[in-house]
Formats: structure tokens, sequence, C-alpha cells
């Protein structure tokens, strides 16, 4: 943050300097390929076999290059069984014969290739056995044979063909059916609807059903058994394309065949046995769905087609037919974190109010009171819920004075860290904040393994609480931040976020004039914290709301320097009628005026060169930008902003 980093740099460039020769670059570990379970991050990895050795511990995952974001393996089922339309996470399978092993103990089940269109096998009954006019659902059968096979177990069966609805085989005598007509008792009453006549009462049920196939979508009734529907002609099969109503059928495999000339089309059972909402039997939408935003815009049975369409859009997302199970998305995530450098409610207010898509917010709260572990508190209980009931994350800020030879003391002394995480995490817990924003800088090196355990059991106190920590860290280099105490390797397996203060590139103490963060120093500092291995999800880059002005003398001397705050930037460059040149070094522009004999210069910050940091952010697949600080800034700044989220 803009204050403090004359012990630091000094400390650790000694330290280089007394080991020049014998520091080695940190082998790379930048992360290369992401494990994804549907659409949840599970791993980042520089090594593609580990990528895929995890990968395979999980279904429904796949690994993804994170520069193309290309598919290069994933294990997403290519049959899925069905029953009666519904299915189960359990029912999906690499392979056809794993499909039909499991449809095979199912009654009513068809599988469909996941990716072509419809069924490629079913198990639906052909025939049906009835005993009189009772039936029940144990005597479907495919074949003939299987229904011969149960109904010559009992006496007055005959079988219905489900496919034209007609009386193929009974084991009734010709004897028996005469004496059956005969009867005087017509109980049998065929209805059209809501329509018969008295031609349509019969006493034998295989001459009511042959009446009944006459007519289109009619039942057959017995008057003895308070008019129950004895057998049925109507038309269940529905087939619909998108919304829209097309035809009905009779049996299933008439609906597919009609059904197959057109595309989104589904097929509804409409049977009114099917309590509740009736079921979707059979489709051939293709099973990957792509949206924007929460537009529907395409679909492919292809997976691979779909993903590369979807590529071709922003804020695009694949979801599975079924369910909407979203599996993929290219959404905006960037985070937008702000410092408050405050504890004070209204300027906190005043600050937020002029943001536009911020989503945590750091109000400066609590410090390193004293070496025995004190904890100096000047939050506000008011200021978090107010900030929480407008949307905002809460994550406040907890330094250490930036006191070197206080924080040593600390480090050493177990009881006192103890006491501070205690004090600390019951308060952040009872305030209701989201998390705590460890800014502890200007260490020693040599306190590198116990700040790294500090970390450690802060954060696991913090988890027990719900809280996340996330920790600032300087831009530094892999050159020599091995010196010094901040280990981000292992910090990194620690906290939940990481976030790089890429600013004060050239700060109050430097002996030169230079940018406060020039773009490719920016860039080359996120590439140097990824080479160490941490996660693209978990870094944050910090970003100036300030420049530093140079004063120089005519002889071309440093004589001071001074922070001027981005908002009032203009005003100042209209007052003194300064130049701006374009520096290719910084990538910025160089603004200059003169007065009272000294040249005064800064490099430009605005909207151009808080986009190009987003942009950097995004370039990396980042999890955010973390601005230093709020105050600074305007209004049109954050219109920016939230344009490039």
């Amino acid at each position: 943050m803009l204050k403090r980093k004359t012990v630091l740099i000094v400390s650790v460039m000694a330290l280089f300097l007394s080991s020049a020769g014998s520091a080695m670059a940190a082998a790379d570990k930048t992360s290369k390929y992401r494990v994804y379970q549907d659409d949840r991050i599970l791993l980042e990895t520089s090594d593609y076999k580990s990528a895929e050795n995890y990968a395979k511990q999980f279904t429904s995952s796949h690994v993804e290059d994170i520069s193309s974001r290309k598919w290069l393996w994933n294990n997403y089922p290519r049959y899925k069984v069905y029953q009666n339309g519904k299915s189960s996470s359990s029912w999906e399978f690499a392979t056809l014969d794993q499909a039909k092993r499991e449809a095979a103990n199912w009654t009513h089940a068809s599988i469909r290739d996941l990716q072509s269109d419809g069924w490629v096998w079913n198990n639906y009954p052909k025939y049906q056995v009835y005993q009189g006019d009772a039936t029940m659902s144990s005597w479907e059968f495919a074949t003939l044979n299987d229904a011969k096979a149960e109904a010559s177990k009992w006496g007055n069966a005959h079988i219905i063909d489900l496919t034209t609805h007609q009386w193929v085989w009974d084991n009734l005598s010709a004897s028996s059916k005469t004496e059956l007509r005969a009867s005087s008792d017509r109980i049998y009453k065929v209805y059209q609807g809501t329509s018969t006549n008295d031609d349509w009462s019969f006493a034998y049920l295989e001459d009511a059903i042959n009446e009944s196939l006459k007519w289109s979508n009619s039942t057959v009734i017995n008057s003895t058994k308070g008019n129950q529907i004895v057998f049925s002609n109507v038309k269940t099969y529905k087939v619909y394309q998108y919304s829209q109503y097309l035809d009905s059928f009779l049996n299933v495999d008439d609906a597919i065949r009609y059904a197959q000339q057109f595309s989104h089309t589904n097929i509804v059972n409409d049977d009114p046995s099917n309590s509740g909402s009736k079921p979707v039997i059979w489709s051939n939408y293709p099973y990957y769905q792509v949206y924007q935003s929460d537009s529907w815009i395409s679909d492919s049975s292809s997976l691979t087609n779909a993903l590369n369409y979807a590529m071709g859009y922003s804020n695009a997302s694949i979801r599975l037919l079924d369910d909407g199970t979203k599996i993929w998305d290219n959404f905006s995530k960037l985070q937008f974190w702000g410092w408050n450098g405050s504890s004070s409610n209204d300027t906190i207010r005043s600050q937020v109010n002029t943001t536009s898509g911020l989503d945590v917010v750091s109000p400066t709260y609590f410090t390193l009171a004293d070496a025995s572990g004190g904890l100096t508190d000047t939050s506000n209980k008011d200021t978090v819920a107010w900030l929480k009931s407008q949307g905002y994350a809460v994550q406040p800020l907890v330094s250490n004075q930036f006191d070197a030879s206080l924080t040593t003391q600390f480090l050493s002394n177990a009881s006192a860290q103890t006491k501070f995480i205690n004090a600390l995490v019951t308060k952040a817990a009872s305030l209701g904040v989201n998390g705590l924003n460890i800014d502890f800088e200007s260490l020693s090196g040599k306190d590198r393994a116990a700040y790294t355990a500090f970390i450690q059991k802060l954060t696991d106190a913090a988890h027990q609480k719900g809280l996340l920590i996330s920790i600032d860290l300087p831009r530094g280099s892999v050159k020599w931040n091995a010196q010094t105490a901040f280990d981000h390797e292992k910090l990194a397996n620690i906290v939940d976020y990481i976030i790089t203060m890429t600013y004060d590139q050239y700060w109050k103490g430097s002996t030169e004039a230079g940018s406060v963060a020039g773009l490719q120093w920016v860039e080359e500092g996120i590439q140097e914290f990824l080479s160490y291995g941490i996660s693209r999800d978990k870094l944050i880059i910090g970003i100036p709301f300030y420049v530093r002005e140079w004063q120089i003398d005519s002889a071309g001397n440093l004589v001071n320097n001074r922070a001027l705050l981005m908002k009032d930037l203009p005003a100042l460059m209209a007052s003194k009628n300064a130049t701006k040149t374009w520096d290719d070094t910084f990538k910025q522009y160089r603004v200059e005026y003169t007065q009272d004999g000294y040249t005064y210069v800064f490099w430009l910050e605005n909207e151009d060169t808080v986009k190009a940091r987003l942009e950097l952010a995004k370039k990396y697949n980042l999890a955010g930008v973390a601005a230093w600080r709020l105050g600074y800034d305007t209004s049109d700044l954050w219109k920016t902003m939230i344009q490039e989220k």
C-alpha cells in the first residue's frame, strides 16, 4: 500500500547482494492445466499427467488448457439410462454395454446416446396380458412368446398387442365366447371421449375392443366396476416441437417415427395413469445446450462442437439438457476488491458510494499492538452490517505496524500468537465479516518459517469460524524472494487469496524517477507469482489509484517526491499546462510541467491504465484486482471498470 517499503526493500536487497551468485531461480510452477468437475475448479497444476490422474477420481470431470480453454480430456458419459423418462447421475455410462446391463433391471427403460438424437435401445413392452378385464404392470412383455407363457398360466386370459391395441391371442374356447356373447348383461360400453350409443354395448370384452378399434381415442368401460376403464385406444403419445403440439399416436414407435422428421421434438406420455407432470420419454433435442447469459442460443449433440460454438460468445455457458447442470462457462468473474485505508464509518460509506461493481471492502480495523499479542481494534459493527446490507463482502485489514523488530518478537512467542489469533478471530466472527486481509510488511527474512507457521495457525482458526483469509505480498522478484519472510508457495497452499501489491515499482525512497507501476513490470510480477505455483483463482493483483510526482532540479537531480491521487490529476494537469508524451518503457504517458525553476514528472494513471491492468488480470485468468485505495478515485472510473468486469 501507499506508505511503507523502506525497511523491506533495503533489507531484502542486502540479503540479495550477500547471496549474489548463489541464489538460483526457482523452478517454474506456473499452472497450465485446470481440473474441473462440471464448472467447479478442483485443481490447478503445471503438469498435464497429474491433472488427468486427479480428474479420473471424479465423475463428470475434465482437464482444460488454461490459456486456450480447450478440453484436453474428459470422462463425461456417452450413454444414459431412463425409466419412463426419468434418470439419475448413477445411470450414466461410458459404453452401451454398461448401459444395457443397468437398463435390463428395469421396465419401461430406454438408453440415449448423448451424442446422437433419441433412443438407441429400449425395453418398452409390446404385449399386455389380461385375465378377463384385469391386468397388472408385471404382465407387460417384450415378445409375444413371453406374453403367451404368462397368459397360459391363467384361465380366461388374453393378450393385447400394444402397437396396434388389437386382441391377438386368448385361451377361451369357442363355446365360452358364444356363451359370453349370449348374455343379456351388456356390461362393456364403448366411449369416444364422452360420446356413446346403444350399439356400443357388449356382453363380451373382445367384441367391445374390436368396436373400440374402429374409433380413434376411444375407451371401454365396465359398468359393474363403477365405469372403470378396462381398455383404452386413446393416443397418449404426444409429439411437441419446442412447445408447439404437433400430433398424437397410439404407440411410442409411431410417435418416434413421426418426431424424427423434425428437430427439437419431445414425446410426452399423456397416459391418465401417470399422476403429476407427464414425463418426456423421448427427445431429439441435442444434449448440450449453449446459453449466452440466460438466453438459449444454440445446442449440439457433440460436446466439442458445443464448446467451439460457445467460445465464440462472451458470457456463454454449456448446460445439460436434462437438468440444466452447467458444465462450462466463460463468464467474466473478476472480483473487485478495495482497501479503505480508514476505519471511519463516514469515510467508508462515502468511498463505496462512488464505486460500481465493487465486491470486497477492506476497512483498516485491526493492528498488532505489541509483542505480547495485544490487538488494537477500531472496528465498527454497524459499518460492517451496512456494508453487507449493500451487497459487499467485508474483509478487514490486519497490519503489524510495519515494524520488523516488533514482529520478530511476536513471531518468537507462541503464547502471544495464540492470544492475538484468538482475539482477532473471535472479534471478526462477532462482527459478521466474511474474512480477514493480512497485511504484515517490513518483515525480517529470518522470520520466514515463523511467519508461515503463524499464517497457518491463523488460517486454521479462521476457517473454523467460517472466515476467509487473504494475504498481501509485495511484488518482489524470484531472484531474491527466497531470502524474504514470504514463502509464496507455502503461503498459497494455506490461505484463500493472495494479493500481490503490484505498485510502488518506483517508491518514496527511489533514487530515480519512474512509474509507480509500469505495465510490463506488473505483468512480469503476475508471471513470477504464477511461477511459484499459486492458483490463478487465488491470485489478485493490486492496482494503484495514485501516482508519484518527482521534483527535479535544473541539473537533473531528484529533489523530492510526493503522492498524487488519481482523481486530482486532470485538474492539476490543466492548471499547470502539463504536457504528455508516451513512454513505451512503462506503457504509460509521462506527464511533465515546470514551476519555479523545477521540473515535475509523473506517469499518468487514468481509466486507460486501469483498464489495461484489468486486461492483464483477464489475460492470466486471475481471481480479480484490488485497488489501493478507495477515495483516490472517481465514479466515472468505476463506470469504466464495471464494463470490463
